[in-house]
């Protein structure tokens, strides 16, 4: 739709050259030639209003010829010497900021782009019956299609309105961030409100091929896809369309998505005002890697709010904070208690020691006598060993923070808290971040994103099993038994998916 615009401007452009076009036209015939990315705020100059004679100021006195300027020669140099000095503190502090990306931003983005590239594409018929973590992945898989099922259609859209046909022919149009190799296709294609535009954005460049091949398969009833029916999903009922899709390798977090051509034609503007952009932005498991930084975060929520359009819904999971705090929190209280009973037999041996000991022969041996020292309890420090870091998890996940850990398990300030996770058959110990919850919430305030829905997935689980569309969904995904029977999901698995959160924000 947004093709067919642009070719018709371009006719009318080409047909008014001969007929004097009004200045407004050839204002906008310039903006057009540039070659920059199309930014609507920055193309348009600010009109001034017109004035009448009377309000004309007066005209500038000239000055005499020869006659110097007001300023003066010692003034003038001293303004050109604080510009030099404010242009090389601002090299060397992009120059530091460099740096400090190379070793360590671009570095653990390297390693989570080239661990994904490296993640064998299995099929779905090995998750589902072969994989160890199977019970978790349908698991995760369920949650992700209650948040599309409940936050991706219109407020206006009837529900049920797609099996009926009674549809308002609005179709979605769909960004997701870290789409990986295309997992949630499938799941899109099961929206209640039809899509038209699917395009997923990831940095690996492997998985983005392998999404590609996905979603052709899907098209392609022959080459084992669904082409388009239901499956085991969300709606029985005939066939749907494939929406079209489109897939670019793109750094969502270090670089401005704006770039993109087919960003460009769907509408990219942070103002709230917008009425451009797309329905939703999707995010699910990846957002946690912006919070590295500051400016990663920001930029990440920039090309969100760029992206959506005025009303737009932002969905997504991440890591919940508050496990991780609680964790924390739990780990280092430990490790103050051990400290602890570590320094007083120390110092009551200390006090207790005396001459008269000594004289009578009956003082005991040094504790560090050779073949006395007691063996270090798991998880104490041994002589110069030094202080264990947080970690935790099951046979199935861990979570490993490399470095110190807040006390008290508050993560501040929000950024940079770095920590490695582990989870069989999937991630193989790789960098990632914590996101405070309520700094995350803060921040994405300021682009206009409010907060609509923030559940764990325990709780996402309590409130949707029962849904009259969830709850067979669950059965038909083996996340459960049939009829409403137990979870077919270990108490491992329960415990690594209690880990993460779901969440939508509206833009405003």
């Amino acid at each position: 739709m947004a093709r067919d615009d642009e070719d018709r401007d371009g006719g009318t452009r080409s047909r008014s050259r001969s007929r004097s076009p009004p200045k407004k036209r050839r204002a906008q015939e310039t903006t057009d030639d540039l070659p920059q990315p199309y930014n609507a705020n920055s193309l348009h100059a600010t009109k001034r209003r017109a004035t009448s004679p009377s309000e004309q100021p007066p005209p500038r006195k000239q000055k005499r010829p020869g006659a110097r300027a007001r300023i003066s020669e010692a003034e003038r140099e001293a303004i050109r010497q604080r510009q030099i000095q404010r242009d090389r503190e601002a090299a060397e502090a992009a120059a530091a900021a460099a740096e400090q990306n190379h070793h360590r931003g671009r570095g653990n983005h390297d390693v989570v782009r080239q661990h994904y590239n490296s993640v064998p594409e299995r099929g779905r018929q090995w998750r589902t019956t072969d994989s160890k973590i199977k019970g978790l992945r349908v698991f995760n898989n369920w949650i992700k299609s209650c948040l599309i099922q409940r936050y991706s259609p219109d407020e206006d859209h009837a529900p049920g309105s797609r099996e009926s046909g009674r549809t308002s022919g609005k179709e979605l149009l769909i960004l997701d961030i870290g789409c990986g190799k295309g997992g949630d296709l499938n799941k899109w294609q099961q929206a209640p409100q039809a899509v038209q535009l699917y395009v997923g954005l990831d940095p690996a460049d492997v998985s983005i091929e392998q999404a590609r091949g996905r979603y052709r398969t899907m098209g392609n009833p022959r080459g084992g896809g669904r082409g388009g029916g239901r499956g085991g999903g969300h709606h029985r009922g005939p066939p749907a369309r494939m929406f079209d899709a489109r897939f670019h390798v793109k750094d969502c977090y270090g670089e401005s998505i704006e770039d993109l051509e087919i960003i460009q034609q769907v509408g990219f503007d942070p103002s709230p005002m917008n009425r451009r952009g797309f329905d939703v932005v999707s995010m699910m498991f990846s957002m946690h890697y912006a919070f590295e930084s500051e400016k990663n975060a920001r930029n990440m929520l920039r090309n969100v709010a760029g992206a959506l359009k005025k009303g737009g819904r932002f969905i997504g999971c991440i890591p919940n904070s508050d496990v991780l705090g609680e964790h924390v929190r739990a780990f280092n209280a430990k490790a103050a208690e051990r400290r602890a009973a570590k320094k007083k037999p120390a110092e009551t041996a200390e006090g207790s020691s005396g001459a008269g000991d000594a004289a009578s022969g009956d003082q005991e041996p040094a504790a560090g006598a050779a073949g006395d020292a007691p063996e270090p309890e798991d998880g104490e420090l041994e002589e110069g060993e030094a202080e264990p870091s947080a970690e935790w998890g099951n046979s199935i996940y861990r979570v490993r923070f490399p470095g110190p850990t807040p006390e008290d398990g508050v993560f501040r300030p929000a950024f940079g808290w770095k920590y490695n996770f582990f989870l069989d058959e999937a991630v193989e110990e790789v960098p990632e971040y914590v996101v405070p919850w309520e700094a995350f919430r803060a921040l994405a305030e300021d682009y206009n994103l409010e907060m609509q829905y923030h559940r764990t997935f325990p709780e996402i689980w309590a409130a949707e099993k029962d849904d009259p569309e969830l709850g067979p969904l669950s059965e038909r995904m083996r996340v459960r038994e049939p009829g409403g029977g137990p979870l077919l999901v270990s108490d491992d698995e329960m415990e690594a998916a209690s880990f993460y959160i779901g969440f939508c924000f509206y833009k405003v």
